[in-house]
């Protein structure tokens, strides 16, 4: 089945998966006569469900459900030391987490997409637990049809349980289908749940192909997640066992020679290659391990307004609101007109919401601009705001002095040059985010296959694992691997410490990776070891909430969060260590009243807390 084609088989589908709602997060709605009943029991039936168990992956992390909503990866990177919200126009912004992050609070929409994870998630997991039910009884022509199927509901059951646990820590388990509402859910601790989800990969991975269509679940993205969830576990020697099988499967390698769409363009390179929409589904691009379609011109098939990523991430330097101006007081550039100003399409047109921090624009860059050579800060593919200039054609008469000249931050006498920096004047990854919208004058990202998992990511956890075993020479090897396709300078083995293998992460899977998660499974290792960091630092699980990893890193590294940083609302940017873990919400937690779901420490509920189970609930 082509490309296109299985585009078209997974929209086809859409009708037949039930919905939840977002107060009953677990009931089940038939939105019509596709039942479980009568759909899955058949192998196509089956797969039908399969494939929007992919579909729905682009919703909880990266496209925005409708036109100018915030995708829910927003809020991994708010939670982190890359980024903050940047939206300084409203008193509503995930800004002064300590005050605005409760169980209580709207925690939906452009004010944090918190709850929202926790349905989109569940969601996905009542489905794939639907499909294993369904396959024990339905009909197939081998058995290998049913162990295909059984691999991808446990793929998508894990990669949801994954995120659920270094979000919310504990929670409910549930590994059955949930046929009529229910009320009874207990919490079940993280280090259970990660236990079964590891046994249902080692046991189904063999179960899949890496010979599947773009946008199927590999093998290798099911070794690729066992060997996160093997780390998480402190499982070192299992978690490189699972790299291997993806690095050594001979079939998937890191793509290091210019291909695809802009080959023939000798100002670009390979890194640009890579992120190309164009490039990502080409059976010739091996470094992808599983992603999700998203095709604009297959009108039943995309998403609802596509990814949207260069309003997410680009300054907002156009608008009128930033108050940019030249040093002589002129209107800098003119809006929402792209022949006047051609920067809209050729970069976007941002609002900032994801504003990056000093440390993801300039800590991780060690080296001088001018001499770097990893292709990722190149110039073409980074872009500083210097690197604009003042092109209102206005200025050629009214201010010649500054019209074509690059953008100033101050005047001669250090006065600002625009109303609002947060939003205004940042630096992006240009070759990352730049994504042509199909829509004439709207600038905002268009539609896009994104990656979820790629070899990259591979190497760097191969890399902490063998970081985290002492094996620093080993760790160095894999990190360059990774930097030596960049044109990075390549580490010497005490360089490659967990520290550098945040940085790298940060300048290699930007808007790919889920941040805060990742941060919070690395806080609950040096917690779970007694490993210290690379400050020293030791931690405990005895009080994980009130002193850990992921906080101390983002205050070592941050320029909002540690400084009293105020926006133009006046809201100061607040986080506190109990911030590793999400609030589960008071909702959800008093409509299960037939069990408990527990709170997380330093949330109002916390205290009515009980032990947690130790198995799924039944």
């Amino acid at each position: 089945m082509k490309t296109k084609d299985i585009r078209l088989f997974m929209a086809g589908t859409a009708s037949i998966l039930f919905l939840t709602g977002c107060n009953d997060w677990l009931d089940p709605k038939p939105l019509s006569f596709y039942t479980p009943e009568n759909t899955y029991n058949t192998y196509s039936g089956l797969k039908t469900g399969t494939d929007m168990l992919n579909r729905d992956v682009r919703y909880f992390d990266y496209y925005p459900t409708s036109f100018s909503a915030d995708p829910c990866i927003l809020s991994e990177y708010f939670f982190s030391d890359m980024a903050v919200n940047g939206r300084t126009d409203t008193g509503n912004a995930p800004v002064d987490l300590t005050n605005d992050i409760t169980p209580s609070a709207s925690l939906t929409g452009n004010n944090s997409q918190i709850n929202n994870y926790w349905t989109y998630l569940y969601k996905g997991i009542k489905d794939a637990n639907t499909l294993l039910t369904r396959s024990e009884t339905a009909e197939f022509e081998s058995e290998e049809q049913r162990k295909e199927i059984e691999g991808l509901a446990c793929f998508h059951r894990a990669f949801r349980y994954y995120r659920l646990v270094h979000q919310y820590g504990d929670v409910p388990f549930i590994v059955n289908e949930v046929a009529e509402p229910r009320y009874d859910f207990y919490t079940t601790k993280r280090e259970a749940i990660l236990r079964r989800l590891k046994s249902d990969l080692e046991t189904t991975a063999p179960y899949l192909s890496n010979d599947v269509n773009i946008g199927q679940v590999t093998q290798a993205a099911a070794y690729h997640l066992l060997a996160k969830i093997d780390l998480a576990l402190g499982e070192f020697d299992s978690a490189i066992d699972a790299c291997n099988k993806v690095i050594g499967d001979g079939v998937h390698e890191l793509m290091r020679n210019r291909f695809g769409v802009d080959a023939s363009d000798a100002t670009k390179n390979v890194i640009w290659d890579l992120h190309r929409p164009d490039n990502k589904h080409l059976p010739e691009n091996k470094e992808v391990l599983y992603l999700v379609l998203d095709d604009y011109d297959q009108t039943d098939a995309r998403s609802a307004t596509g990814l949207e990523i260069m309003r997410q991430v680009l300054p907002m330097y156009s608008a009128t609101t930033s108050g940019m101006k030249t040093p002589n007081g002129k209107v800098a550039f003119v809006d929402n007109n792209e022949t006047k100003n051609p920067y809209l399409k050729e970069y976007g047109r941002g609002i900032c919401t994801l504003r990056q921090t000093w440390y993801a624009t300039h800590m991780i860059w060690e080296n001088d601009p001018d001499v770097d050579t990893d292709m990722r800060h190149a110039k073409g593919n980074w872009m500083k705001m210097e690197y604009l200039t003042y092109n209102n054609p206005a200025l050629e008469t009214e201010d010649p002095e500054y019209f074509n000249q690059p953008l100033q931050k101050y005047d001669n006498n250090g006065n600002l040059l625009m109303n609002d920096t947060i939003r205004a004047w940042c630096e992006w990854p240009h070759y990352k985010v730049f994504v042509e919208d199909q829509k004439a004058n709207n600038w905002r990202g268009g539609w896009a296959d994104w990656y979820i998992f790629r070899l990259a990511e591979t190497y760097l956890l191969r890399a902490e694992a063998y970081i985290w075993k002492g094996e620093q020479g080993l760790a160095a090897n894999d990190i360059n691997e990774v930097r030596g396709r960049a044109g990075a300078r390549l580490i010497s083995s005490n360089e490659a410490t967990i520290s550098m293998i945040l940085d790298e992460r940060a300048r290699e899977l930007f808007y790919e990776e889920p941040r805060k998660c990742e941060l919070t499974r690395i806080a609950y290792i040096y917690a779970q070891t007694g490993q210290a960091d690379d400050k020293g630092r030791t931690y405990s699980m005895d009080n994980f909430s009130e002193e850990n990893f992921f906080y101390n890193r983002i205050m070592d590294v941050t320029d909002f969060y540690n400084k009293g940083v105020k926006n133009n609302y006046g809201l100061e940017y607040t986080m506190q260590p109990y911030h590793v873990l999400w609030p589960i919400a008071e909702e959800a937690i008093a409509s299960n009243v037939q069990g408990h779901i527990n709170q997380n420490y330093g949330y109002d509920g916390y205290e009515n807390n009980v032990t947690p189970l130790d198995g799924p609930n039944e």
